[in-house]
């Protein structure tokens, strides 16, 4: 019976020889198992699970980019585990600094910012814009499907080509921003 540490290393070892294929999979194989270990340990730690995606991301772009530091002659595993274990230090220290300034923004404080009388609906609409202009274009995209289109999260993550969980974090990024240049506005 094949190991996961004999696939791996004989996929790394067929990236080597230009197999782009092997490569692919041994990418998607790591991602399924960095997904399920980054989330138990993000949440050992106390912090928010959503952000998981994103250090999956950034230990597979570091298992790239150090990719033809692997030794062939020596054990795959322990290699991987040393890139992921920097990788997982870095996102903990980076979450915990960005925890202590986030700011948790419901839909209902969205509707709260962009609230005004109805008599003056055009001018709302014009703070809305404005407001969302400010976005990078992603997170424009996000908030006017999910807020002002009523569109769903999967719905939203299908249109796009991306996942569930890049939306939500995606959202919850743009619905920050918005309440920060919100309350500047109030000052």
């Amino acid at each position: 019976m094949e190991t996961r540490e004999l696939l791996w290393a004989e996929a790394m070892r067929a990236e080597r020889q230009g197999d782009a294929a092997a490569y692919q999979r041994l990418l998607k194989d790591i991602a399924t198992l960095l997904r399920k270990l980054v989330r138990h340990r993000l949440g050992q730690l106390g912090l928010q699970t959503y952000e998981a995606e994103d250090l999956v991301q950034e230990i597979l772009i570091g298992l790239h980019e150090k990719r033809h530091t692997w030794d062939p002659d020596r054990p795959f595993m322990p290699w991987l585990f040393a890139i992921t274990r920097y990788k997982m230090i870095d996102g903990a220290r980076r979450l915990r600094r960005d925890a202590s300034r986030r700011m948790d923004l419901t839909f209902e404080d969205l509707a709260e910012i962009a609230e005004a009388p109805a008599e003056d609906f055009d001018r709302t609409m014009l703070d809305l814009e404005h407001h969302l202009s400010t976005l990078p274009g992603g997170q424009q995209t996000v908030v006017r499907a999910l807020a002002i289109e009523g569109a769903s999260v999967k719905a939203t993550a299908g249109r796009l080509n991306t996942s569930e969980g890049a939306i939500r974090v995606t959202l919850h990024r743009a619905l920050a921003k918005l309440k920060a240049a919100a309350l500047r506005e109030k000052e």
